[in-house]
């Protein structure tokens, strides 16, 4: 039986508590083109996601090996500066939830985790070459095989449906998104629960309460598995929207070819063991179908702003880790000042996000209107058939790629 001390007791919540914000952050990759194309309701959809999360976590605990025995030196680890890697990486998730940005809790985990660790220990407690081969790597191919994945299957999906009978073919696709969406829930839960399972462990051993190299314990697993299960059922509402919406407009043969290529990239990662992150293959994947689609688009203006997200997650995680590890450094009550900080931060991120509210109402929603050059052109420019009809409104009437200047 683990004997705990309070560090390791914070430890241990605050993991939690970042598995939690995981669920939320990325209930997007599994349920966001579902509830796009309308093959489920909102509630529903996170309510399935939710429970397969929580299945999933119970398939694997390669990920979770990972992180606790192959990123970094587990022997020179102390129970704060896991503290000071998870602050990175919640406060991460906050802020980019709260821009609905679909960046990576993974990477921000990773992040948090070699910033405060070099903090500590130095650089020579990464592991330069587990973190090259399993996290960067997985992260630069997720999304390029993802996407050419699902680009080539929507390709085909629609080059098989044209002879189809078109609401059939319309409800086979919604029931294959809906099996799909279950199969990224279950990937999900497999490879992101797993993560937080991985840095309990690596607490854990730090603290001294299991011995090195030892698999996550079963309360470890199915409180990582509930935690991320709950933060799914909540539902990111805010990264829904951007993911379902904001890359490109989606239909169901799209929404299929996307949820089933970004499955088969997560379960094969997780097999082998690679800390790869869920939103960069279901984002890859998303925007593959707007590039397979005859007549589709791909919204690069939102496209750019996460990838700039992706690119900092690591470095800026990192900074703030090691910040976080620094002032730990003076003791308890260095720790106790991180503490305040990390739920005063995470308050206000709360606060600021009340302002404009996105749930399960107004989820599909256009994700912002029109910019202002983009409304200008549209009020000068007449239609080429006619005028506007009286009932529509100016953004009604925009082309549908058209995207905020």
């Amino acid at each position: 039986m683990e004997s705990f001390s309070l560090i390791l007791a914070i430890v241990v919540v605050t993991a939690l508590a970042f598995d939690f914000t995981n669920g939320f952050h990325d209930t997007a990759n599994a349920m966001a083109t579902t509830i796009t194309t309308g093959a489920l309701k909102p509630k529903v959809a996170v309510a399935m996601s939710a429970v397969l999360n929580l299945v999933g976590a119970f398939l694997s605990v390669e990920v979770a090996n990972t992180i606790s025995k192959g990123l970094v030196d587990e022997t020179g680890i102390r129970p704060e500066v896991i503290f000071a890697a998870l602050v990175g990486a919640i406060l991460w998730n906050l802020l980019t939830w709260l821009v609905g940005l679909p960046s990576s809790s993974s990477h921000a985990l990773m992040g948090g985790l070699i910033g405060a660790t070099v903090a500590s220990a130095g650089v020579g407690a990464v592991h330069g070459d587990a973190l090259v081969t399993k996290v960067l790597i997985p992260a630069v191919a997720a999304p390029l095989v993802a996407g050419i994945a699902a680009m080539l299957a929507t390709r085909l999906s629609y080059a098989l449906g044209r002879k189809a009978d078109g609401e059939a073919a319309q409800k086979g696709y919604r029931a294959g998104q809906i099996a799909s969406a279950g199969l990224v829930s279950l990937a999900h839960g497999t490879n992101d629960a797993q993560k937080t399972m991985g840095i309990i462990t690596l607490a854990l051993v730090a603290g001294g309460a299991v011995a090195p190299d030892s698999d996550p314990p079963l309360w470890v697993i199915l409180s990582a598995g509930l935690a991320i299960a709950l933060g799914t059922y909540l539902g990111g509402w805010r990264i829904i929207r951007t993911m379902g919406k904001g890359l490109t407009d989606l239909q169901p043969q799209q929404g299929f070819a996307a949820q089933t290529s970004a499955a088969t990239v997560i379960l094969a990662s997780s097999h082998l063991g690679f800390s790869l992150s869920t939103t960069h293959a279901v984002s890859g994947s998303v925007m593959g179908t707007g590039l397979g689609r005859k007549g589709g688009v791909v919204r690069w203006s939102t496209a750019t702003r996460m990838f700039v997200a992706w690119g900092l997650t690591l470095p800026a995680a990192a900074l703030v880790g090691a910040v976080a590890e620094y002032v730990t450094g003076f003791g308890d009550w260095g720790t106790a000042v991180v503490a305040v900080f990390l739920v005063a931060s995470s308050a206000a991120i709360w606060k600021i996000s009340r302002r404009e509210v996105v749930d399960h109402t107004n989820v599909n929603h256009d994700e912002e209107p029109a910019g202002v050059v983009t409304t200008a052109i549209v009020m000068v420019t007449p239609p080429p058939t006619g005028t506007v009809p009286d009932d529509l409104t100016v953004d009604q009437a925009a082309p549908p790629a058209a995207t905020a200047v």
